[in-house]
C-alpha cells in the first residue's frame, strides 16, 4: 500500500494563531473532531476562506472583521487569571470584567477574538478595582488592584458565543481563556457598567476611585453609548394633553418624573390653591415608561378636580434629565420656562404673583435666567445659589496620574435658619439648583438647552448655568420661596451613583479649567458675576 501524501503545510500557517482566530475549531479539535487546527484547515478551511496569519498588534477601541461567526461552547478558565463574564448588546456595546495577577508584570491589553470579528481593550482605558476572591491565590502580600472591567460602544451589531481571549501583559507573556459572551439588552448593559462603576471595590476612596476610572476612553465609551440610548429613548414621545388649552401661558413649568407617579397629583393638588396657577400650564415628562397607564388616570383625575393644563410626554426608556427637559420645552405655549422638580411646593401660596413681579420689576439682565430659595420639610433653608469646590485625592492606583482632582457643587446657605437675609437678597451666584429654574425661553434655546451627554441627572444644571455665564449672562437667585423635599420625588439606586460619578468627571472636564480659575469657592472673582453685583448696585 503506497503511504498517504499530505498536502504541505501552508508556509505563513501558524497553528497556535489559526485557532485563536477561529473558537469553533479550537472547540472542535479540543472535543477531539480534529486532531489538529491544520487538519480542519486541509478539509474545510482553506475553501472557506479562514484566516490563518496572525492580525498582528489589533488596533485600541476599534473591531476588526475576521471570519464568519459560528456558535461553540464554553472552555475552563485558566487558574492565574479569570474572564468572568462578556455581555454584547444589540447596538454594539461590549462589556468585560475579570481578574488577572499581574502585580509583578501589568497588564496591557484584553484581546477578544470572535468568529466574525476581533477588537482590542488597552488595559489604560479599563478600570482596575479589588478582587477579595482572587487575592488568597495570588501569592502577593501587598495591596493591589487585580480586578479590571472595561466597556467599548462599537457602534454596529455583533455576534456573540464562542470567544478567544488573550489576556496580553507588559513583558508580552499571554493568558488565553475561551469564555461564552452572552447577549444582554442595551439598557441592562448600560445598567451593568454603571452599577459595576459605583459597587466595585476599590483600593482607597472609592468616590474619587470611581471617578479617576472613567477619566479618558472609559468614560468617553459609556457617554457615546448613552448618547445612543438617549436619542432613542427621544425619538417618538408619546404626548397628550389634558384640561383648559389656551395659545398662551405667562410660564410653562415643566416637571421630569422618574419613578414615583404620585408626585404629579400632589403638586397639582399644591399649586392648584391659588387662582393666578390659571395662567399657568404644567407639563409633566416622564422617563419610567412603566409609569405611563398611572400617569395619564392621574393627569385626567387632575383635570378633573383642580383644572390646571397638564401635558404628558411620555418616552420609551430614560432619556436622562437634560434630554427629557429639552424635548418637553418643545411642547410649552409660553416664553417663560420653569424647570421643577415633583418633590418642589409652594412656601407661600402667592409664589407665582412674586414669580410675576421678579419678571416685570427687575432688570432683562437679572431673570433671564434664575433660581429662587428652597427649603427643607423642618423649615431650614436648603438651595440660596450654587458654588463650586474642587477635591483632590492622591491616586492608589499604579499606572495612573499621582492626583485625581475633581470638582464638586455646594449650596449657599444649606441648613441656614429660614430668615438668614445674606442669602435671601437677589444677587448674581454661579449656578441654581436644577430643582427650580426660571428661563427665559428664547435664552434657553440659545443656550441649546440642557446639555445631553449627562447620564440620568447631575449637573446639567450647573452646566446649563456656566453656560450661561460664558454667554455673558450670569444667574440670579430671587426670593420667591418653595419647599424642596429633596431625593422624595424620585428613585435612586446604585446606577444613578455610577451616572453620577461619569457626570462628576464630565462636567469636571468641561468646566474644570474655567471654574479653578475664576469660579472656585463661595466668593469666585469671575469678571461677569462681578460686573453684574456691581451694577445691581448702581
Amino acid at each position: 500500500m503506497a503511504n498517504p501524501v499530505h498536502a504541505p503545510e501552508p508556509p505563513d500557517f501558524d497553528e497556535q494563531i489559526y485557532l485563536r482566530l477561529n473558537p469553533d475549531v479550537l472547540l472542535a479539535v479540543a472535543a477531539g473532531k480534529f486532531g489538529s487546527g491544520l487538519e480542519h484547515y486541509e478539509r474545510f478551511g482553506r475553501a472557506e476562506g479562514r484566516p490563518i496569519t496572525d492580525l498582528g498588534t489589533l488596533p485600541r477601541g476599534r473591531v476588526v472583521p475576521t471570519a464568519k461567526s459560528r456558535d461553540t461552547a464554553e472552555l475552563a478558565e485558566a487558574p492565574v487569571g479569570v474572564l468572568d463574564a462578556i455581555r454584547i448588546s444589540p447596538a454594539g456595546g461590549i462589556y468585560v470584567v475579570g481578574w488577572v495577577n499581574d502585580s509583578l508584570d501589568r497588564l496591557d491589553s484584553v484581546d477578544l477574538h470572535f468568529q466574525g470579528w476581533s477588537v482590542c481593550l488597552d488595559a489604560a482605558a479599563m478600570a482596575r478595582v479589588r478582587r477579595p476572591d482572587a487575592e488568597p491565590a495570588s501569592g502577593n502580600g501587598t495591596p493591589h488592584a487585580y480586578g479590571f472591567w472595561g466597556f467599548l460602544y462599537a457602534a454596529q451589531r455583533l455576534t456573540a458565543g464562542a470567544c478567544n481571549v488573550v489576556l496580553r501583559l507588559k513583558s508580552g507573556a499571554e493568558l488565553t481563556l475561551s469564555p461564552h459572551a452572552e447577549m444582554a439588552e442595551d439598557q441592562d448593559l448600560r445598567n451593568i457598567a454603571l452599577g459595576q462603576l459605583a459597587q466595585a471595590p476599590y483600593l482607597g476612596n472609592a468616590y474619587f476611585a470611581a471617578a479617576a476610572a472613567v477619566d479618558g476612553e472609559l468614560g468617553d465609551q459609556l457617554l457615546d453609548f448613552n448618547r445612543m440610548l438617549t436619542r432613542r429613548a427621544v425619538n417618538a414621545p408619546y404626548v397628550e394633553r389634558f384640561g383648559p388649552r389656551r395659545e398662551n401661558y405667562k410660564a410653562s413649568i415643566i416637571v421630569c418624573l422618574y419613578g414615583k407617579p404620585e408626585y404629579l397629583f400632589l403638586q397639582q393638588a399644591m399649586f392648584s390653591r391659588h387662582p393666578a396657577m390659571r395662567d399657568y400650564e404644567f407639563i409633566y415628562v416622564s422617563n419610567s415608561p412603566e409609569m405611563a397607564e398611572t400617569l395619564l388616570r392621574e393627569a385626567r383625575r387632575c383635570a378633573l378636580i383642580y383644572g390646571l393644563s397638564v401635558t404628558l410626554v411620555l418616552f420609551s426608556g430614560n432619556a436622562g434629565f437634560g434630554a427629557a427637559n429639552n424635548v418637553a420645552a418643545q411642547y410649552a405655549a409660553s416664553s417663560r420656562l420653569i424647570i421643577m422638580n415633583p418633590d418642589v411646593f409652594p412656601y407661600d401660596q402667592d409664589w407665582a404673583v412674586k414669580h410675576e413681579a421678579v419678571l416685570e420689576g427687575m432688570p432683562e439682565a437679572q431673570t433671564r435666567l434664575f433660581g429662587v430659595p428652597l427649603y427643607y420639610d423642618d423649615g431650614s433653608l436648603m438651595h440660596a445659589g450654587m458654588y463650586f469646590e474642587a477635591d483632590a485625592m492622591p491616586s492608589l492606583t499604579p499606572g495612573r496620574r499621582p492626583e485625581t482632582s475633581i470638582l464638586r457643587v455646594e449650596h449657599y446657605g444649606k441648613g441656614a435658619p429660614p430668615e438668614t437675609a445674606r442669602f435671601l437678597r437677589p444677587r448674581p451666584v454661579p449656578a441654581v439648583t436644577g430643582a427650580f429654574i426660571s428661563v427665559a425661553r428664547d435664552w434657553f434655546e440659545q443656550l441649546d438647552g440642557f446639555t445631553e451627554d449627562y447620564i440620568f441627572g447631575h449637573y446639567e444644571d450647573a452646566d446649563l448655568c456656566l453656560k450661561s455665564l460664558e454667554a455673558g449672562c450670569a444667574a440670579w437667585l430671587h426670593d420667591v420661596r418653595l419647599w424642596h423635599l429633596e431625593g422624595k420625588g424620585s428613585i435612586r439606586t446604585p446606577v444613578h451613583e455610577g451616572g453620577s460619578a461619569v457626570n462628576r468627571w464630565l462636567f469636571t472636564k468641561t468646566w474644570g479649567e474655567l471654574v479653578c480659575a475664576e469660579l472656585l469657592g463661595p466668593v469666585p472673582e469671575h469678571p461677569a458675576l462681578r460686573a453684574a453685583a456691581e451694577e445691581a448696585l448702581a
